[in-house]
């Protein structure tokens, strides 16, 4: 994402987003294959591959999340909001799916690989949607063919073979611009399969439902140093989070993470509906993938941390 967002001004946005939805859509399939082809069977082979796609689905989120949010960075604000609302839909979609193949499989003989196979079918499909309807369909949509347009003539350079597609010749002043400116109430015990995909689950559905709040204007956060303190206060989830763990029931972890994934909705979709306000198309695209960059940079720290955690507890 770092060399992304750096090389932006001189990439394809057309290339890019078709190229992270065609590595989804193959690493997917790869793994059904390598599932199918070893009959289920382990090994070292079998692990390296998965992780080899696995870090494939990664490097297709880079081009896609960063691609997508540059795109409608100069586009209206409404549309940066569905965006997010729809990867907030994708994990609460991806819980909701894991779930039911889990309790559909549960008892099943193999029950664990062929819930394991479904899942990963139905996701390929959805992939091969989103090729499709990014290639044929999105461009083609008259008010994106306008905004585009707009950023065409603001001195945007990675729209053009978008325009193209969409069957729109346009000749603009090359200008050099880069300013920076800116459920559920399950009754399960913690010991239960069940509890961490329910915790999952809940901060997903929260997490989708925030993040179409902003649309009520008044219920909107535009202040930046508003968000801000509300971004910074975030920290105080750290011992929250440690003392319902160490001293509070499930009960009170469901609150704490549906707050969690309320917070997490709706101030992600404040900060990059408000971010781009004031800039011109190059600027504007320029920042939705530096706020793509140090999002995905959270979310590693977050990783790096949580391993950190466990080999500290003991855990491998």
């Amino acid at each position: 994402m770092a060399i992304l967002a750096y090389n932006e001004s001189k990439i394809n946005t057309r290339t890019r987003n078709i190229a992270g939805f065609s590595l989804f859509f193959l690493c997917t399939l790869s793994l059904i294959v390598i599932d199918l082809a070893t009959s289920g069977k382990g090994g070292i082979g079998n692990f390296i591959g998965i992780c080899v796609f696995v870090a494939g689905s990664g490097v297709a989120d880079t081009h896609v999340q960063g691609g997508m949010v540059g795109d409608l960075a100069f586009m209206r604000p409404e549309f940066i909001q569905s965006f997010f609302a729809g990867l907030a839909a994708s994990g609460a979609l991806t819980s909701g799916l894991r779930l039911i193949t889990k309790a559909a499989f549960d008892k099943a003989s193999n029950g664990l690989r062929n819930g394991t196979m479904l899942f990963l079918a139905i996701s390929t499909f959805f992939e091969l949607l989103c090729i499709f309807l990014y290639s044929f369909v999105f461009g083609k949509l008259p008010i994106v063919k306008y905004y585009r347009m707009n950023a065409a003539r603001e001195g945007l350079k990675t729209v053009a073979s978008d325009l193209a597609a969409a069957g729109v010749v346009q000749t603009v002043p090359v200008k050099k611009i880069l300013l920076f400116q800116n459920h559920m109430s399950f009754e399960v015990q913690k010991s239960s399969k069940m509890y961490p995909l329910v915790l999952i689950a809940i901060y997903n559905v929260w997490n989708l439902i925030s993040r179409y709040i902003p649309l009520i204007e008044f219920l909107k956060m535009e202040s930046r140093k508003g968000l801000m303190i509300a971004t910074l206060s975030r920290f105080l989830f750290i011992p929250a989070f440690y003392f319902t763990a160490k001293y509070g029931d499930e009960g009170w972890m469901i609150v704490l993470i549906s707050f969690l994934g309320l917070t997490t909705g709706y101030l992600t979709v404040c900060v990059m509906t408000v971010a781009p306000k004031g800039c011109m198309g190059p600027e504007a695209n320029a920042l939705g993938n530096l706020l793509v960059l140090f999002l995905m940079g959270g979310m590693l720290l977050g990783a790096a941390l949580d391993w950190l955690w466990l080999i500290g507890k003991g855990s491998f």
